[in-house]
């Protein structure tokens, strides 16, 4: 058991976890950390895709009632199938992009310096988007309308961009069609859930060669048990904040995170990856 690769699985599943369903971008991070921790070839790039799963059971365990009465009422709860057909339909517009496109995108822009780009980027979306008036006519999830979820489903694609944030993109794009916070956040969290479960499910299978049980699963176990404490942490806290807060602050954070990539990169502070 190699204890170095023990450790790199932790800090990574810690990152996953905390920043997954912060507007800040997972996909960033664990480029940018596994790009500091030497963790970078393809078997870490699948490992960074397996614990996504960690970070899913959290908001599962989170908002188990809600699932559970969801899937309860399917048959006979119009609300629960409505609520359903929701998600079918806010999930098609990023799995067919990440189909037609996603195999270009990573061999483009899964780099440090566009994912920094794209996160100062995101942050003036963010920023323009508080401070826009908001006209608040959806404060529910259960109230959205199947237009509703096919525009949050267009929003969330734009995270095929690493550094934009699936959740920051869903968030900030049901702001924008007059959700609340609280909707619009919520939305995102169970809109995770077919949308990492079935990415990781398939990247586990397309890459299943690079597996190997004997070695590899004492640092998944690690790095999903990390991503699972850290994400069901992050998950409440952010309910909590955004109660009396806007998302002005991540934006600042993305920010002053991009430029310091930037600055490192082109000073020759630290080697990022380039190809």
């Amino acid at each position: 058991m190699d204890i170095a690769i023990l450790i790199k699985s932790l800090i990574l599943g810690v990152v996953e976890g905390l920043t997954e369903f912060l507007p800040i971008s997972s996909t960033g991070h664990l480029i940018l950390a596994g790009d500091l921790l030497d963790f970078n070839d393809d078997k870490a790039k699948l490992f960074t895709i397996v614990i996504q799963v960690g970070a899913i059971l959290a908001i599962c365990w989170e908002y188990r009632a809600k699932i559970a009465s969801v899937l309860c009422g399917l048959t006979s709860d119009r609300q629960a199938q409505r609520f359903m057909l929701n998600l079918v339909i806010a999930f098609i517009p990023l799995a067919s992009l990440g189909l037609l496109l996603g195999k270009h995108i990573k061999a483009l822009l899964f780099k440090p310096v566009p994912v920094a780009l794209a996160f100062i980027i995101g942050a003036f979306v963010i920023i323009w988007a508080e401070k826009r008036e908001h006209k608040i006519r959806v404060d529910n999830v259960d109230d959205l309308s199947m237009l509703d979820a096919l525009k949050l489903g267009i929003a969330q694609a734009f995270a095929l961009i690493p550094g934009t944030s699936r959740s920051g993109a869903t968030i900030i794009g049901g702001l924008l069609f007059g959700l609340s916070r609280k909707a619009s956040t919520e939305f995102s969290f169970f809109l995770a859930i077919p949308t990492l479960f079935i990415a990781s499910a398939y990247d586990l299978y397309k890459h299943r060669d690079l597996l190997n049980l004997d070695t590899d699963i004492a640092s998944f176990a690690v790095g999903l048990i990390a991503a699972f404490i850290s994400a069901l942490l992050a998950v409440k806290g952010l309910l909590r904040y955004i109660s009396h807060h806007d998302f002005i602050i991540f934006a600042w954070y993305r920010i002053v995170f991009g430029l310091v990539v930037l600055g490192s990169a082109y000073s020759g502070l630290v080697q990022w990856t380039v190809d």
